[in-house]
């Protein structure tokens, strides 16, 4: 079974390098210490590491042929960064062997998550345009720069074996002005030295891996080498934005599954299992009621900005059945991060498509997926807060109704039926009174009847409170710029709700 486990390691490694010129051990680390026991005693992450670095040079190496094949190296303007960072590599690998093991494991689980985000936040890193410092030679700034980085990334390199690729692919294209290939190309080339240098360091610190443990070292190699190959030649004939994309979903998911492994012994087996039948139920509430949208948006005629605030109408009433799901705190707001993973893996993967074009209208870049973003994100805060610090699930549940069905009701008012504008110099977008008081109005409305139903507060108490809020929220939203209405009501709901605590 560990064979098969280093097989796909090796093979994960292996693409990840030849793609985007990762360092192997990014994958592979992670990996082999949450499911190969052999890697998870005393200086296992440091056997792991060394095993992924090993992997890593004629990965590296053939990688770099291939680069270099279709002239996508620079090492005139990588000299500087070649030099210091093989300098320090050796350094940092003498002194990973000194540290705690735990740390070495921990930090290369959360450095996958890391990096899958990254690529998935910005997949492909476009080259400074020509005349900014693609000349050929470094400025002043540069050569700083060159030394600074280079210093610290070999350090690193050979301390946690893994991020060198990463962080040199972003200096190369970010600071001296590369464009990805010739930066992916020139960071291999660089890793071919320095994964040679550290892992003969690793193997001299720890001669185990080579008396007891070579067979997984040398199928890791193979492995590696041939996936390094096969995805370079790809790389160069793919777009860079897809290899970026693909990139960063895998490591991410990979990234967070392994976290959950790693830890999931300190997971009590009754939070596990109540989180796992909560987020079943409540993924195929929010997924029946999207399908629904989407069948009637290809097949009934609706206007953009009424489907649009359909969709936040699904999300904003999701809290519901998530609150009524469970009776753990902790099982709500687990499920909101899981959920928050594979929403932000899927929109991020398909949000070029003519699809998602078609199914969404954006009124800016990726204005879809940083709402869902936020405003789950909040789910999770006010949860946390009203159920898990002070008991009070509904005040999360009042707050997010006080901002979600006023909100749509003030744009479809507002634009169907708004005659008087509302204007100032703080007042952002087309704004009328006629919208502003559907707002007011659906926001006590909706707030009335949550107090109402999830509290046995007197209604003569809750009356004037929902009138308090709902006029709150509608002057909050009016006044709001930049489109983060989405937090700022939500927040000044939760906050006028909490003396409500006192009558509880």
């Amino acid at each position: 079974m560990e064979y098969i486990v280093v097989a796909i390691a090796s093979l994960i490694a292996g693409v990840g390098t030849g793609l985007v010129g990762l360092s192997a051990a990014t994958a592979m680390v992670p990996l082999l210490v949450v499911l190969c026991p052999t890697f998870g005693g005393e200086h296992g992450a440091y056997m792991a590491t060394a095993i992924a670095l090993a992997s890593d040079i004629l990965g590296s190496a053939v990688t770099t042929a291939v680069y270099a094949k279709n002239k996508n190296i620079d090492l005139k303007r990588g000299l500087i960064m070649l030099i210091c960072i093989i300098g320090m590599c050796a350094i940092g690998s003498v002194a990973a062997f000194f540290t705690k093991q735990q740390v070495l494991g921990g930090f290369s689980l959360l450095l996958c998550v890391a990096i899958g985000i990254r690529f998935l936040v910005k997949p492909d890193s476009k080259e400074r345009e020509p005349g900014e410092g693609n000349t050929g030679r470094l400025s002043a700034g540069q050569i700083a720069l060159s030394l600074f980085f280079g210093l610290t990334i070999g350090f690193g390199t050979g301390y946690f074996g893994s991020g060198g690729g990463m962080m040199m692919l972003i200096v190369f294209t970010a600071m001296l002005g590369f464009d990805r290939k010739t930066a992916v190309g020139t960071s291999t080339f660089i890793m071919t030295f320095t994964a040679l240098i550290a892992s003969v360091s690793h193997i001299l610190m720890e001669p185990t891996l080579l008396l007891e443990e070579w067979r997984y070292l040398l199928l890791a190699i193979v492995v590696a080498t041939v996936a390094s190959l096969i995805s370079a030649r790809l790389a160069n004939k793919v777009n860079g934005r897809v290899v970026g994309l693909v990139t960063g979903a895998l490591l991410l998911a990979l990234g967070v599954t392994l976290v959950i492994l790693h830890y999931i012994e300190y997971i009590p087996a009754l939070l596990l299992s109540e989180t796992l039948k909560t987020f079943g139920i409540w993924i195929l509430c929010i997924a029946a009621a999207a399908l629904v949208l989407i069948v009637l948006r290809f097949t009934v005629h609706i206007a953009d900005y009424i489907f649009r605030k359909l969709l936040h109408m699904v999300a904003i009433f999701s809290i519901l059945p998530l609150v009524l799901l469970t009776d753990m705190w902790l099982a709500a707001v687990a499920s909101i991060g899981i959920f928050l993973v594979l929403i932000f893996i899927a929109l991020r993967l398909i949000d070029t498509l003519p699809f998602y074009k078609r199914l969404f209208v954006e009124k800016r870049d990726h204005e879809v997926l940083f709402s869902f973003l936020a405003l789950f994100a909040m789910f999770a805060v006010f949860l946390a807060v009203s159920w898990g610090l002070l008991r009070a699930p509904f005040i999360a549940v009042a707050a997010v109704m006080a901002w979600g069905p006023g909100d749509a009701m003030a744009a479809i008012v507002g634009r169907r039926l708004g005659k008087r504008k509302i204007t100032g110099r703080l007042v952002e977008g087309t704004k009328t009174v006629e919208g502003t008081l559907a707002m007011a109005a659906t926001s006590f409305t909706a707030v009335l009847l949550t107090l109402l139903f999830m509290t046995a507060i007197p209604w003569y108490i809750v009356l004037p409170a929902s009138l308090l809020i709902g006029a709150a929220c509608a002057l909050v939203e009016l006044f709001t710029l930049g489109g983060w209405d989405t937090v700022t009501v939500p927040t000044t709901a939760f906050a006028l709700l909490l003396p409500l605590l006192l009558l509880v």
